[in-house]
C-alpha cells in the first residue's frame, strides 16, 4: 500500500489551518480526516497546532521527497 501523497499531506494541513483560523474566533470546526469527520472547539486548539506542525512537516519531507542533506559545505 503505498504511503501518503503530497497533495493528501497538503491538503490535511489546508484542513488544520482553517480549524485553527475557525476557533481562534471561538467557534467550532469540523475536520474531515478521511475516515470520518472530528468536530474541534476552541479547547482543542493544543492538538489542532501539533497537528498543523505535522502536516508541514510531512508537506515539506514530501516535497523534498525524504532527502535531507547536512553537512555540506557551499564550495
Amino acid at each position: 500500500m503505498p504511503g501518503i501523497t503530497l497533495e493528501q499531506a497538503e491538503t490535511q494541513l489546508a484542513s488544520w489551518i482553517a480549524a485553527d483560523q475557525a476557533v481562534t474566533k471561538g467557534q467550532s470546526y469540523q475536520v474531515d480526516t478521511g475516515d470520518h469527520k472530528r468536530s474541534v472547539t476552541r479547547a482543542d486548539a493544543v492538538e489542532i497546532r501539533k497537528n498543523i506542525i505535522y502536516w508541514n512537516r510531512m508537506v515539506e519531507r514530501l516535497s523534498r521527497r525524504g532527502i535531507r542533506v547536512r553537512g555540506v559545505v557551499p564550495v
